[in-house]
């Protein structure tokens, strides 16, 4: 009962936010009449469970990857550690070459050994960080080197669900933004930002339709 009661509220808040971006921004009322079984969620299912430190080590390997060499990165470090992400401190134990063998950088490495660092003694406190408002915790998050506003305001979507975050830097969000709204040039972060004002406060959900619209014109 308890599940079927947190999965009608979910659709209720899904519902209703529908209706607001719809009310809000007419590109998106289209988008959103022409994808009625539209699941914003789907596309998590097919990643494996992350908490905070999964979904930034998501974010760090994919960075400046498409998705398909993002996963196929993802599935050698499972496979390095029986099939599932490694925790921080087993990064930590880890032989950085370990990761170099998987395919990531030693930029990368280094941010997710930094990372894993103030999480392990206590800099950084998972619980703590999940109940901070999203603009601090992007700050917090962005004070490690190699982690950009990118790499936090996706790990707020997948690992905590946040609900009102936006990716202006994304290149697959702003060529998406170009197409969807017939503009003759690629918007600018901060176009892409003053455009997400008629979003709130539902901007991750405004960008999981955009996305959605984008892979469907290349499908």
């Amino acid at each position: 009962m308890a599940t079927q009661s947190v999965t009608r509220a979910r659709g209720d808040r899904l519902a209703q936010a529908r209706r607001d971006l719809s009310a809000a921004d007419p590109v998106l009322s289209r988008l959103i009449a022409a994808r009625p079984q539209f699941d914003p969620q789907q596309w998590l299912t097919e990643l494996p469970p992350m908490d905070l430190f999964g979904a930034l080590l998501f974010q760090i390997v994919g960075q400046q990857l498409s998705v398909a060499a993002t996963r196929r990165t993802l599935g050698r470090i499972e496979g390095q550690f029986g099939g599932r992400l490694p925790t921080a401190s087993e990064v930590l134990r880890t032989d950085p070459a370990t990761l170099r063998e998987a395919g990531l950088s030693w930029r990368k490495i280094s941010s997710l050994r930094d990372l894993a660092g103030r999480l392990s003694d206590g800099r950084l406190d998972p619980a703590v960080l999940a109940r901070l408002p999203d603009e601090k915790l992007i700050g917090i998050l962005t004070e490690i080197p190699g982690i950009g506003p990118w790499t936090a305001q996706g790990a707020l979507i997948i690992a905590l669900d946040r609900q009102d975050v936006v990716l202006p830097g994304d290149l697959a969000l702003r060529k998406a933004v170009r197409a969807v709204y017939g503009l003759d040039h690629l918007p600018s972060a901060d176009e892409i930002l003053a455009l997400a004002e008629n979003w709130r406060p539902y901007r991750s959900l405004a960008t999981g339709y955009l996305f959605a619209a984008a892979y469907d014109q290349q499908t």
